[in-house]
């Protein structure tokens, strides 16, 4: 029996462990790499070689993406001579998904002999010097649910996973971010790369004008709705994180501005940008 649309609040190891035992015996592949694909990005995975795709309804344990512009699927394959697994659509809080199914794949990862996690999305713009089309290398996060208790964290800790107290102040290797800004020089993409604070929301709304400007505030560069919870249980797990935001669109802190944000010029954004981002994270793990 599938059980593809388990919710659960809470997993345990042995499910991961399910999870990661059938995959593994279901491809050759053994990979190091796992790429998250942000709204409209799931076209990472159409670079990687000797592909094996398994959907994601034909995986125990697994969710179902229910967002336009993800594929649901999981892709194995080769890029740049590395092994990597690429999730073609991610979940999301506001699926009505708890925070414990959106991070259930990560762990997987981690049973699968993954070492390292580099996460995409699509975000808005909150630095006023961000232009749309810029590419964010994330520097670091502000966690808007974690404030709140939505941590995937909470409840019982499995140190087979990572300790109790995991620290975040090094989510972000900064190693690899030096490798990608070297990477994007070298490609000519320097001009349009910047580095910044993500900070998560829960969505699916986009945000109000008094709370983009609340948001500056606070530091953050760029609000998207997705990517902290996956980056903070990979850190638990001892995963290097390498994080990017795709800026598709400018956020609105002027109440006389007619402007409106909306998911079709995000789709719009990345389909503009799309081989920029892929050549970047491609040429990215070469050097890796």
């Amino acid at each position: 029996m599938n059980k593809s649309s388990s919710n659960k609040c809470s997993y345990k190891y042995e499910d991961y462990r399910e999870t990661a035992d059938w995959l593994l015996s279901h491809t050759e592949q053994r990979p190091k790499v796992a790429i998250i694909c942000g709204s409209g990005l799931g076209g990472l995975a159409d670079l990687l070689d000797n592909k094996t795709v398994f959907p994601y309804k034909d995986i125990p344990c697994f969710p179902n993406s229910t967002v336009q512009g993800h594929a649901s699927q999981l892709v194995f394959g080769e890029l740049q001579g590395k092994q990597c697994v690429c999730m073609q659509g991610r979940f999301h809080f506001y699926e009505g998904y708890n925070i414990a199914t959106v991070t259930y794949p990560v762990r997987v990862f981690f049973l699968l002999g993954v070492e390292t996690l580099i996460v995409t999305n699509a975000a808005g713009g909150l630095n006023p010097n961000f232009k749309v089309g810029d590419i964010m290398l994330i520097k670091d996060h502000i966690n808007m649910p974690g404030f709140a208790g939505q941590n995937p964290l909470c409840g019982h800790n499995d140190e087979r996973f990572g300790v109790r107290f995991p620290c975040m102040s090094d989510a972000y290797d900064k190693d690899l971010s030096i490798l990608a800004k070297e990477t994007a020089e070298e490609q000519g993409c320097s001009s349009f790369i910047q580095q910044g604070v993500y900070c998560m929301v829960a969505g699916p709304n986009f945000e109000t004008i008094a709370e983009c400007r609340a948001l500056q505030k606070l530091g953050a560069d760029a609000v998207g709705m997705s990517t902290v919870p996956e980056v903070v249980v990979a850190r638990h797990c001892g995963l290097r994180v390498f994080g990017l935001s795709l800026i598709t669109n400018k956020v609105v802190t002027d109440y006389d501005s007619q402007e409106k944000a909306n998911h079709e010029e995000v789709l719009d954004t990345t389909r503009m940008r799309t081989q920029d981002l892929q050549r970047l994270i491609s040429n990215l793990l070469a050097k890796m």
